[in-house]
């Protein structure tokens, strides 16, 4: 089952003051660290546990869009999440359990 969660990069976010200046968008690196730890709240599991199996930047991210970060644990473990703004993909990809964890 899926299960939804809402994600906002606030505006004022220091990531923004580099990150093109002028037409600024949300660092794919901040927007995956956002997603995995939302992830791993929502499930209880330690972010440790888990390592990027893959992942796709499929549309950039303005400061300020609301997201909604989607996610479903498969049978062999894996998490399958994808970062949508309404029906747009922005960021799609899987965890794996780290083989430290196993």
């Amino acid at each position: 089952m899926k299960k939804q969660i809402p994600l906002k990069i606030p505006a004022d976010h220091p990531a923004f003051a580099g990150h093109f200046p002028g037409s600024p968008i949300v660092p794919g690196v901040v927007l995956l660290d956002e997603a995995i730890h939302a992830i791993v709240a929502d499930t209880g599991l330690t972010v440790t546990a888990w390592q990027i199996s893959s992942v796709k930047f499929l549309s950039p991210l303005k400061p300020g869009e609301a997201v909604m970060i989607e996610h479903e644990q498969l049978a062999n473990g894996t998490i399958k999440f994808e970062v949508l703004e309404a029906s747009r993909q922005i960021v799609i990809g899987s965890l794996v359990p780290s083989i430290k964890a196993l």
